[in-house]
């Protein structure tokens, strides 16, 4: 994982401990903040630091906000932050929303979910809250079951990117890979769901038949972790955790533009002969008649095929009450339920389970 500079900072009790201080903050890839615990991270926010247990080793650690500059939210009901919004505002803070939605209400994939109805409006609502690109539109993981294949997941697509069209710019997806991960599989198999993984064959079809569907929506289609170069069907690989977008949304902000190394360009103007100069291949268009280039931001500790640029994740794993049968966050969803028992019992502690 990503590394950070540490400070000395103290904690509320006055304690001085060395706290990682990052400038892009990643909420969270382990579990559903926005949905169930967006009042405890901003009450962090506004403390100034939050603490969390590292899954491998047991040992806990402090991220100090003393420097965040820009948030990625991770969500499939991201609802609860259209109370808070205002607040990263005032702080100057800048944010994009990572949203997964998926319709697997017929098969009970995602029994925690709120109706899809609910979640395209709330999708909606957020775009006009914070402006087009800044909601990305996930549907992740395609599913194949006894009861979904191609077909079904094209048809399931279909109807959310039609009553998406103008609100998203980019659709992610991934297949999913149920013999890799152990947890995976065994929380489908607790929970009696026949599935299996996707031929190299099935995924080309997938992406040959998305591409179809999206002429008439005109979106970005890319993958999330997949080792399959799709480019020849209008699929790229996707950056989820994007400097490119970061500066798109964030180029008025030097202390960020200046910790991704980006430089800012006037666009060329034509010769006397009509000719321009071309951009380089990585040139981020802005507003005003410029662009801009950056450094190589790119997390290596993330996995092979990640494409994603360094941020600090502040979640935990079995924290996640949405459920999902096909869950790589949560052991069990008895764990998960308990520790977000203990959460309730001490809604503003330190960390998401309250201890």
């Amino acid at each position: 994982m990503a590394t950070w500079k540490k400070e000395l900072l103290p904690r509320e009790n006055g304690e001085l401990v060395e706290m990682q201080v990052p400038e892009i903050v990643s909420a969270s890839r382990s579990t559903d903040i926005p949905a169930f615990y967006s009042d405890w991270f901003f009450h962090r926010l506004k403390v100034g630091y939050s603490a969390w247990t590292n899954p491998f080793n047991g040992v806990r650690g402090y991220v100090s906000y003393k420097n965040t500059r820009f948030i990625i939210f991770w969500s499939k009901d991201p609802s609860p932050l259209l109370a808070h919004l205002d607040e990263l505002k005032e702080r100057e803070i800048g944010c994009y929303i990572q949203y997964t939605l998926n319709d697997y209400v017929k098969e009970g994939l995602e029994k925690g979910v709120k109706p899809l109805e609910y979640r395209i409006d709330t999708f909606k609502r957020l775009v006009d809250k914070l402006g087009l690109g800044s909601v990305i539109w996930r549907f992740d993981p395609l599913m194949l079951t006894n009861t979904i294949d191609i077909g079904t997941l094209l048809t399931k697509i279909e109807n959310i990117g039609n009553q998406l069209k103008g609100y998203t710019e980019k659709l992610v997806f991934s297949y999913a890979d149920i013999s890799v991960y152990r947890k995976v599989k065994s929380n489908l198999d607790k929970n009696g769901i026949i599935s299996r993984d996707w031929t190299e064959e099935e995924m080309i079809e997938l992406a040959i038949e998305l591409s179809k569907l999206n002429k008439s929506w005109g979106n970005t289609l890319a993958t999330c972790g997949e080792k399959i170069d799709l480019k020849a069907y209008g699929v790229e690989q996707n950056h989820c955790v994007d400097d490119a977008l970061i500066i798109r949304l964030a180029y008025h902000d030097k202390a960020l533009m200046d910790f991704l190394k980006v430089k800012i360009h006037p666009m060329p103007s034509p010769s006397i002969f009509g000719d321009t100069e071309p951009l380089p291949p990585d040139a981020i268009i802005l507003p005003n008649g410029t662009y801009a280039t950056r450094g190589n931001n790119r997390d290596k500790g993330q996995r092979e095929f990640c494409g994603c640029m360094k941020s600090k994740d502040i979640g935990e794993y079995n924290t996640c009450i949405h459920l999902c049968e096909y869950c790589y966050a949560n052991t069990s969803k008895q764990i998960a339920v308990k520790n977000y028992n203990l959460h309730k019992e001490n809604l503003l502690a330190e960390t998401i389970t309250g201890i």
